[in-house]
């Protein structure tokens, strides 16, 4: 059963990842629940809706940002219909090289039947526009 949820958690985040670099912001919010959270640094961004998600996305990857790969997803917690996973987030520029690295835990959650990401907690820099 649990296996179940960790497979389930991670396919959001492929799909959320093969959204994202594919610039699709119906497929984001897909893989996202709302009221969506986002915590890096002392800072709480709350997404009612996902009217903004994709721009704000832009606004901190920077304009040179090309795409991003997850560096791993891996389990920390999980039960039937919650998973926390550590995600190492790399980002590449528009020429395939590496802008930025970081750690982040995600909890993916299933909501009236559907997995989607809950929350997450970051250690990313804010690019420099």
């Amino acid at each position: 059963m649990y296996e179940d949820a960790v497979a389930a958690a991670k396919d959001v985040m492929h799909r959320h990842v093969q959204a994202l670099n594919a610039r699709d912001a119906a497929a984001i919010s897909e893989t996202l629940h709302f009221p969506h959270f986002r915590l890096a640094g002392e800072t709480v961004k709350i997404w009612d809706s996902p009217d903004s998600y994709l721009k704000d996305f832009h606004a901190r990857a920077g304009d040179n940002w090309g795409h991003t790969e997850w560096g791993h997803l891996r389990p920390l917690q999980f039960e039937a219909s919650k998973v926390h996973l550590d995600v190492m987030v790399n980002r590449f520029d528009n020429s395939g090289q590496p802008l930025v690295s970081f750690r982040s835990l995600w909890v993916i959650t299933r909501i009236a039947g559907v997995w989607a990401a809950q929350m997450r907690s970051s250690f990313a820099q804010e690019a420099r526009q």
